[in-house]
């Protein structure tokens, strides 16, 4: 395979038309993609791309679902909208809070599926979490959603309808007419949450395109994080057509580790995907990737994984995110202790590379990394199975 060449998985993707009501749902589209279907339904083609802008930013900067409240728009043509088209986001099943505060939605999206979306409030930011994937495909053995077969790839709508149902609990969305405040309730995305991003690349571009967009919700590419097990032909994409922040799920420091942990890496192993981390086209001191790491009792956590770590990442401008695990039923693996977890901090540490060690969040409510699952799909395998298909029982 060339190291170009688009990755690709025969999995289904939603066209825009929805079945019910045949409308076709504005959300997810890009600008160009808008401006054409407003002129097939009707939009002259001189006045499409003011519309286009008009229609944006009453769906994006001001959060508005019902075209009859785009007052700069003539009434005939609010109508004209109405008839052909939508503004639909994924509905809210559930809402958990936990005592930390952390949020847990589950979402329902087209064709009754569900999926796990999780916001973290913190001093002076808030993160959303948010899922590209139905389920996911890469069975990583520490992970919750890995034990949920893959159903579909997230559409572009789906993944940022997940950003403004958060703003719409949050109550975030500005009124027009009135000042802004620049108080981001939400102010980080990172694309941890359920599927493997790369595996969706265009819908997840199409999707972090619009929240950056500066006459919407205007989120820095700073602010947006994706995180990737490690799909090599993708990585140099990422850059060039998102330009957000990069993670890798590294987990481990020996090929045999992580082929057990990390799947994927029997396709793309660590050197592979390290020598496709140093060729990063944004790679700088002030934009690092980020290596996370969980942190598994007996398993990838001695000072010699640390010390080995090391001098794997050496000349990549980086930090480590050490992840205590979050245990969850059946899971196969046991949290290591806090005393070995700050001493494989300080090896990484004292080496130059920051490592901080990452506060467990919403774990009474499975909202913690690594826990999240759509309640359709919370049928508990067991430890033993989970064993036998990772190849780790003894």
């Amino acid at each position: 395979m060339s190291a170009n060449a688009p990755i690709t998985q025969d999995v289904l993707t939603l066209p825009r038309k929805l079945p019910e009501g045949g409308k076709i749902n504005l959300v997810g589209l890009t600008r160009d993609q808008m401006r054409a279907v407003l002129i097939e339904h009707g939009t002259p083609e001189k006045q499409a791309k003011m519309r286009v802008g008009q229609i944006w930013q009453w769906i994006y900067q001001w959060g508005k679902r019902d075209f009859a409240d785009m007052t700069n728009l003539a009434k005939a043509y609010r109508a004209q909208l109405a008839e052909h088209f939508e503004i639909a986001i994924p509905e809210v099943v559930s809402k958990q809070v936990s005592s930390d505060g952390t949020r847990k939605y589950l979402v329902r999206i087209a064709g009754g599926h569900e999926v796990e979306v999780v916001y973290i409030p913190e001093e002076g930011r808030g993160t959303l979490c948010i899922s590209s994937q139905v389920g996911c495909t890469l069975t990583c053995s520490f992970c919750h959603t890995g034990t949920q077969k893959l159903v579909r790839n997230l559409t572009a709508a789906e993944i940022v309808g997940q950003v403004m149902m958060a703003r719409d609990d949050l109550e975030e969305w500005p009124v027009p007419g009135e000042p802004k405040d620049e108080t981001r309730l939400l102010s980080n995305i990172v694309l941890m949450g359920m599927g493997e991003p790369l595996y969706n690349f265009d819908n997840v571009r199409d999707a972090m395109k619009i929240a950056m967009d500066p006459e919407g919700i205007s989120l820095s590419r700073r602010r947006i994080t994706l995180s990737t097990s490690g799909v090599v032909p993708e990585i140099a994409r990422t850059a060039e057509e998102i330009g957000c922040l990069l993670a890798v799920s590294f987990h481990a420091t020996t090929d045999e580790v992580r082929n057990k942990l990390v799947p994927i890496n029997k396709r793309w192993n660590i050197e592979a995907l390290l020598n496709a981390l140093r060729d990063y086209p944004r790679l700088t001191n002030s934009e690092r990737i980020t290596f996370e790491y969980v942190m598994l009792k007996d398993v990838n956590d001695s000072d010699e994984d640390a010390h080995r770590l090391v001098e794997l990442i050496k000349g990549i401008p980086a930090k480590v995110n050490l992840i205590p695990f979050n245990e969850w039923p059946g899971a196969p693996y046991k949290r290591s202790s806090n005393n070995r977890i700050h001493a494989f901090a300080n090896i990484i540490y004292q080496a130059g590379y920051a490592s901080p060690i990452r506060t467990p969040r919403g774990e009474d409510i499975l909202a913690a990394c690594g826990q999240l699952k759509s309640a359709t799909e919370r049928a508990r395998k067991s430890r033993k199975q989970i064993e036998a298909e990772t190849g780790l029982s003894s």
